[in-house]
Formats: structure tokens, C-alpha cells, sequence
């Protein structure tokens, strides 16, 4: 969350009149869905402790979020054939979440 919310600030403060709107607003999904996911890890960890399904967030954030920060912040189009990946492992984590099993995998 602490990262969540400096790179939110940094984007909102530093990058408004650097990047096009478009990088803008990827660089903004980025965060939006490191904010959600973070959330998603400290109700986990409230709940059932860490698990496969904190893993799999966890991956996510650092594949969905983190290429979507790259991909603003360098222009590079090949980092956005990662964020699907990052993707997929949210909504495998949100399916342990579902079925019960966060803690036990």
C-alpha cells in the first residue's frame, strides 16, 4: 500500500505533464490494481494468513502493475505482453479466495 500510494502521488504530481494522457492512464491502472490487490493481501492476512492465493496477488502485482509502469514510463509496447499474466494470476488468487483454499495452498 505504501507503494500504491507514492507511486499514485508520483504519478498524479510528477509524470501529469510528462507522459501523453493515454501512458497516464495506464500508469494509473497500474496503481488502481496494486491498490486493490494490496487491500486484498491484508484482508487475507487478517483472515486465513498467508497462502497461495497472497502469492498469486502478489505476482500479480508485481506482473500486472509493474509492466504497466514500465510500459508508461519507457513507451516500450512489448512490457504490455506481460500484464495479462499479471492478470491471470489476480483472478487465479480471487478463485482461492473463492474456494476456500488461500491458506491451505
Amino acid at each position: 500500500m505504501f507503494l500504491a500510494v507514492g507511486l499514485g502521488a508520483f504519478g498524479a504530481h510528477a509524470l501529469k505533464t510528462r507522459l501523453s494522457p493515454e501512458m497516464l492512464a495506464v500508469f494509473e491502472t497500474g496503481v488502481r490494481y496494486q491498490v486493490y490487490h494490496a487491500l486484498a493481501l491484508l484482508l487475507l492476512a487478517a483472515l486465513r494468513g498467508p497462502g497461495k492465493a497472497a502469492w498469486c496477488f502478489t505476482a500479480g502485482i508485481v506482473l500486472f502493475s509493474g509492466s504497466l509502469y514500465l510500459l508508461a514510463l519507457t513507451g516500450v509496447k512489448k512490457w504490455g505482453a506481460v500484464t495479462p499474466i499479471g492478470g491471470v494470476l489476480f483472478l487465479i488468487g480471487w478463485l482461492i479466495m473463492l474456494l476456500g483454499r488461500g491458506a491451505e495452498w
